[in-house]
């Protein structure tokens, strides 16, 4: 499954507050989050940002609290994959628990700016900036953790694995 979307550029140490301000955490429903994602960052992005647009961020990308609202209110905006120089790290483990699809690739950070059309394969690791033609080899993801995102997360991976005959 490839993806291709427009190019959301961001700062370092974007944080969780920004990602999903804590006023909004009484919001239940990820489309409701989706609506007030990454506003205090860029307060036009809920209404700009379409299905399957990409967010390019620096370094330390989810840093402060451990919210899972974070990579929930992005997956309810329907952004395919969030691209950064690095993860903090307890939002690492969040958005692959949510579904969420995240890569690490400095070098794609650097090329990529707002705007620009990003596609990503992640079944070869690769990330192309197709505005510009350069190409960026990226980790592949372990098995363990494409089927945690090909089931929608961890909660829906054990439901899934619990209704199963075989187990």
């Amino acid at each position: 499954m490839t993806f291709v979307g427009k190019a959301w550029k961001f700062g370092d140490d974007v944080n969780t507050d920004e990602i999903i301000p804590a006023r909004y955490l009484s919001l239940s429903g990820a489309e409701q989050l989706a609506g007030h994602v990454m506003e205090d960052a860029d307060p036009e992005f809920p209404s700009k940002v379409k299905p399957g647009d990409i967010i390019v961020a620096g370094k330390n990308f989810g840093c402060g609290s451990s919210r899972e609202h974070a990579p929930v209110a992005i997956k309810g905006a329907r952004v395919s994959c969030v691209v950064a120089k690095s993860f903090a790290r307890i939002f690492f483990r969040n958005s692959f628990n949510m579904g969420l699809l995240i890569f690490e690739c400095p070098a794609a950070v650097e090329s990529i700016k707002q705007g620009d059309m990003v596609e990503v394969d992640p079944d070869l690791g690769v990330i192309t900036n197709l505005s510009t033609g350069e190409s960026f080899k990226v980790a592949p993801i372990p098995p363990f953790m494409k089927e945690l995102l090909r089931d929608g997360g961890l909660i829906a991976n054990i439901k899934k694995k619990s209704e199963s005959p075989d187990v």
